[in-house]
């Protein structure tokens, strides 16, 4: 089967966001990947949103078991996966009633109208079929058959028809490549690549997806094409990154450039086991991986790692970090660097695995007992997931302290465009240690200190297990400045929490100060948005939109959240209206309040999606509105 081309009408738009929805077996972040690569080297601006069911095999053909994968590309710079869809792709009646309400008036739906049965219908709670009530009416609508059309492309293959029907993401795929222009060589490619162990299924995937795009090309249903310009790109090589992917990738950078090997300790747990998948790929840079029994075990193979002078790493979602507070506790107290990545997910306890949220913070600040002090920093983006690697790493090392660093499912999942760093530039990682004895008692017998400290930085000395001279010994039970004894003094014991909430505190002069994005200058704007973690996207789009209505609104974004920059409570204190939004009921909000006495308005939201760009301008505008009232 070859593809057809002819000079069909085609349009130019500037932007498009289309969502593949169907079950969670009928291949939709497969079909949402795929389509998402070729996009790239066109190449577009891209931002994704894979969402899927909660449940392993949720039930087929229900709302709970839809599954779905939007993509937002343009030929300019783009921040979110998109408000709306201009286009949805259903394939059955679940997806078309979970997600019809999202679509914009007037958009495009492509239904398989095979689905579209009486049974499908009523698991999908309707009383009657939608595309012949009206509920349909306010949109473009194409029925196709793409069952038939599939199992019909793939007849002379020989596939089972139920192994053929497989193949009709293929055929939306195909379908949508032709609608939106894409280039179809890479897509051959990859299924040729993807299915050579198994030719049967390779030439079905691939006159399902040639099949698609013959359909949209020969069925003269559709008035036009639409083509999307590239986008311009700073220069260097770029590849289409998800978060989990680009943090992994930092940790590794961050272990070459501290010249220690990384020793990963986890527990797979969603959506934090990819770190550990890809991680384990990388043996060639010496990481070492050990999926462990539980979250415990995960986390003290982690610090026992960090003790033997490797960067320890331990990876896991909210129900983790719950399990592993008394190891992190025992590693604040020890001193000792340590990597605790936790992508947030919907919580309490095992809540909805699949969806996001960013309510972890204040519990990896505060959720341990005693005065255990953590510096926190988090992700913003897929790509700023490698970044944030490196800093916590950086952090963990130099001042001999575990670090959280926070991500969450939506940077988790979602994927962009992330231009390739220069390595040779990235500055290196000093862990300092010792070889030589950092102590000489009265009688001057020369030995190894462990708390012995820098007097700027307050770290620690730091000695790997095993060298000569520098014997030592460490334990849970409070210990002496200097020599590390176990000592029950209660003065002592005030003076090492103050000692280790003073590393903490000095940790933010090595944190660039925020820079504030307010065109009026510090304090000019009438707002100020703060955001953190994947929050950026959506507040720094919603800040753009307000502003091209000639408001006056500025923001900063958080990357270091325990400690906070130096320069934050300066920042808070030039404006008269700070929002916060968060996708929680208020954490940074309540943190910031307590800190610097600022009367910030929290922006929430816990339904397990990101924020929309329209839901940011939709609160600075009501913000605005009350700031107006409030000087009237």
């Amino acid at each position: 089967m070859t593809l057809t081309t002819t000079s069909k009408n085609v349009k130019e738009v500037n932007q498009v966001v289309v969502r593949f929805a169907g079950d969670s077996g009928d291949g939709m972040q497969l079909t949402g990947s795929r389509f998402t690569a070729v996009t790239s080297l066109v190449p577009n601006d891209t931002a994704t949103l894979p969402d899927y069911p909660a449940e392993i095999r949720a039930p087929a053909g229900t709302l709970a078991g839809v599954s779905s994968f939007q993509l937002h590309f343009s030929d300019h710079d783009i921040l979110t996966p998109g408000d709306k869809p201009d286009v949805l792709v259903a394939m059955n009646p679940a997806a078309l009633k979970a997600h019809l309400s999202m679509v914009k008036s007037g958009g495009i739906i492509l239904v398989n109208s095979d689905s579209f049965d009486e049974r499908s219908l009523g698991k999908a709670g309707y009383g009657s079929n939608p595309l012949d009530d009206g509920t349909v009416k306010p949109y473009r609508v194409y029925e196709i058959p793409m069952t038939k059309l599939t199992l019909e492309a793939c007849k002379s293959v020989g596939v089972k028809p139920r192994d053929a029907e497989r193949s009709k993401n293929f055929f939306a795929l195909g379908l949508l490549s032709w609608m939106y222009t894409r280039p179809v060589q890479p897509t051959i490619d990859w299924i040729e690549e993807r299915f050579a162990s198994n030719e049967m299924v390779k030439e079905a995937n691939l006159r399902s997806y040639k099949a698609g795009y013959n359909f949209g090309e020969t069925a003269e249903i559709f008035e036009a094409r639409y083509e999307v310009a590239p986008s311009r790109f700073e220069s260097g090589t770029y590849t289409n990154v998800p978060g989990n992917t680009a943090l992994a990738w930092g940790l590794v950078v961050a272990s070459r450039l501290a010249k220690m090997p990384l020793f990963l300790g986890s527990y797979p747990i969603t959506p934090a086991s990819d770190i550990l998948h890809e991680l384990a790929k990388l043996k060639n840079f010496g990481v070492r991986t050990f999926q462990a029994e539980d979250e415990i075990a995960g986390a003290g193979s982690a610090l026992g790692a960090a003790y033997g002078g490797c960067l320890g790493v331990t990876t896991t979602s909210g129900p983790g970090i719950d399990l592993k507070a008394e190891t992190i506790g025992l590693a604040a107290h020890l001193e000792l660097p340590m990597v605790i990545v936790d992508i947030q997910r919907v919580g309490p306890s095992t809540g909805i695995p699949t969806k996001t949220e960013q309510a972890d913070l204040l519990a990896v600040v505060h959720g341990r007992h005693g005065e255990s002090p953590v510096p926190v920093v988090a992700a913003m983006s897929p790509g700023h997931a490698f970044d944030a690697a490196i800093e916590a790493c950086r952090i963990a090392i130099e001042y001999r302290t575990p670090v959280y660093l926070l991500s969450d499912g939506y940077v988790a999942n979602s994927s962009e465009p992330w231009r390739l760093p220069d390595l040779d530039a990235l500055p290196a990682i000093d862990p300092h240690f010792l070889d030589t004895p950092n102590h000489v008692d009265d009688q001057g017998n020369a030995s190894y200190w462990p708390y012995v400290r820098d007097p700027d930085t307050f770290a620690r000395q730091w000695a790997i297990p095993g060298t000569p001279g520098l014997e030592h010994r460490m334990g849970g039970l409070e210990h002496a400045d200097g020599s590390g004894n176990v000592a029950y003094d209660t003065l002592n014991h005030e003076k090492m929490t103050q000692l280790r909430q003073a590393k903490l505190d000095a940790i933010s002069k090595s944190i660039p100060l925020l820079a504030v994005d307010d065109p009026d200058g510090l304090g000019g704007a009438e707002v100020l948005a703060v955001s953190w973690g994947s929050t950026y996207p959506a507040v720094l789009a919603g800040v753009r939109r307000t502003r091209k209505r000639g408001l006056k609104v500025a923001m900063v974004h958080l990357v270091h959240l325990n400690p906070f920059p130096s320069n934050l409570g300066e920042i808070l204190g030039r404006y008269r209206k700070i929002i916060v939004p968060e996708i929680n009921m208020g954490q940074l909000w309540t943190l910031i309040r307590a800190r610097y006495l600022v009367d910030a308005e929290s922006i929430s939201k816990v339904q397990g999606i990101p924020f929309k760009a329209a839901e940011i301008e939709s609160a600075i505008l009501d913000a605005l509105d009350k700031r107006r009232v409030a000087r009237s």
